[in-house]
């Protein structure tokens, strides 16, 4: 009978079962149903940049300017609904503009041939000042309580945000188990030489991660100011990044390319949140947090380059195993039935073009 394989996420899961029970245990207020409203709420925007995050991790790449996405796409729906712009106007806006902000990314990188370090962390200052020059650094009010829909209502007693989320994962597990365009993405993650060679569109797939990445930010600074209904420009300039990124790899996105799914970064970023929640809810001072979840990465990414040394390591050792195994029914030692078969041939017609030894008289 063939043995089940357990899947790739049940080691992260593990780990975010034994974290719910110390800080349960560590604190009665942990596990009542007010802070896990609250967890829930802060996760779901962690979770979005994760996975968007994990579309451009799989090509190799990174995007650091996710954290300023909300900022501006927040701004830009609460603007949009100042002056007079229904609220699902505002929010296609903002919609629109995230994925605006991937794409720009996606062409810096693919067609000006840059880094993705250094594209993203420019487009990260430029989206981050975007907001305050437009308000002058001031909030501004959203004054539409239709907005509120997206952050604040609820599906059958379910936050609407954690909805939208679980949602977005279906779609994007879908995307990249289901369609070609996932199979690319992997691909180009793998090798993106061999790949080019195998015409696939370079270019479609950089652009389309890069754009699911800033469409998740997008949602992500949807979220943010639905729940506040106060845009604000300095809105995901905190850990939101950080968090982001570290989602990804603890969930076993690798950050080499290549390697990962969405299942995998939404368990990653259920765990930062709950590690997050839980230091805030047993006191630990918040200068803490990023030191633990600086671990949490330095962790997964030592995982992840161990992980890939050893596959690599498992198909040399095959290919020097290969010539040490005989065939099933004897023969030559080293050698494959067909090449003891040629041998043999080859050593009979030798023998019989040879001409016969002459007696010396």
């Amino acid at each position: 009978m063939k043995r089940r394989r357990l899947p790739d996420e049940m080691g992260v899961i593990g780990i975010v079962v034994l974290v719910l029970l110390v800080f349960s245990m560590l604190s009665p207020n942990f596990r009542t149903m007010n802070n896990v409203q609250i967890l829930l709420l802060n996760g779901a925007v962690i979770a979005f940049l994760a996975l968007g995050q994990t579309f451009v991790l799989l090509t190799g790449g990174i995007d650091l300017s996710t954290g300023s996405n909300v900022a501006l796409t927040g701004m830009l729906a609460a603007l949009a609904m100042y002056h007079g712009v229904p609220w699902w106007g505002a929010t296609i806006i903002a919609l629109v503009a995230g994925v605006l902000v991937g794409i720009f990314n996606g062409v810096m990188v693919h067609y000006a041939k840059l880094p993705p370090f250094i594209v993203t962390f420019s487009t990260f200052g430029i989206a981050a000042s975007v907001p305050k020059i437009l308000t002058g650094a001031q909030s501004v009010s959203v004054k539409d309580p239709y907005f509120a829909l997206i952050g604040r209502s609820s599906l059958w007693e379910i936050p609407m945000p954690v909805v939208l989320l679980i949602i977005a994962a279906i779609v994007l597990t879908f995307v990249l188990r289901r369609t070609p365009m996932g199979v690319h993405i992997y691909a180009v993650g793998g090798n993106a030489e061999t790949s080019r060679l195998a015409g696939i569109s370079i270019s479609r797939v950089t652009l389309t991660v890069y754009g699911v990445s800033g469409l998740c930010a997008a949602v992500g600074g949807l979220i943010t100011t639905s729940r506040l209904m106060v845009g604000y420009p300095v809105a995901g300039s905190g850990n939101e990044l950080f968090y982001s990124i570290a989602s990804a790899v603890v969930g076993g996105v690798s950050l080499f390319g290549g390697i990962g799914t969405i299942p995998g970064a939404l368990v990653g970023s259920i765990l930062i949140a709950t590690v997050s929640n839980g230091m805030n809810v047993v006191g630990v001072e918040s200068y803490w947090q990023p030191l633990v979840i600086g671990a949490i990465i330095l962790a997964g990414v030592v995982l992840d380059t161990y992980r890939r040394e050893a596959s690599i390591g498992q198909l040399f050792s095959k290919l020097a195993r290969r010539p040490a195994h005989g065939p099933p029914g004897g023969g030559s030692e080293g050698a494959s039935p067909p090449a003891a078969a040629t041998a043999k041939t080859a050593a009979a017609d030798e023998s019989a073009a040879a001409p016969e030894p002459t007696p010396n008289q």
